[in-house]
């Protein structure tokens, strides 16, 4: 990614380029950089471990794939709930800014567990 006004030259999504263009496409329908998704999600990630008492032993790699993992189960389980939410909207708003809003999250919580997925599997 590339903008004139940012220190951030280019941003590797995946090494799979049918993953990479579909979370391109997912951040530009929903009208926001690929960085600002992920620098969101590690915001929050980072705000849930420091809340707790004793930091988390991130000093294997067995470890490190176990918490992504532990991620992945939590985003699945945000994505279902947005499904639910989404797919509860009346057929009279379907068109709506709330139901594409919706829409546009489940989209991106796809592409990011799609994108996580494979770094699960090796362990």
């Amino acid at each position: 990614m590339e903008t004139s006004n940012s220190r951030y030259k280019q941003l590797k999504i995946s090494i799979d380029p049918t993953i990479a263009s579909r979370f391109k496409m997912s951040c530009a329908t929903a009208n926001t950089s690929m960085a600002a998704v992920l620098s969101q999600f590690i915001v929050e990630y980072t705000n849930t471990t420091v809340s707790r008492k004793a930091s988390p032993d991130y000093t294997t790699r067995k470890r490190r794939r176990k918490a992504i993992q532990a991620i992945v189960k939590q985003l699945e389980q945000i994505r279902v709930c947005e499904e639910d939410y989404r797919d509860r909207i009346p057929e009279n708003l379907q068109g709506s800014m709330v139901y594409d809003r919706a829409d546009e999250l489940v989209s991106v919580l796809n592409e990011v567990i799609d994108l996580l997925d494979p770094v699960c599997m090796v362990l």
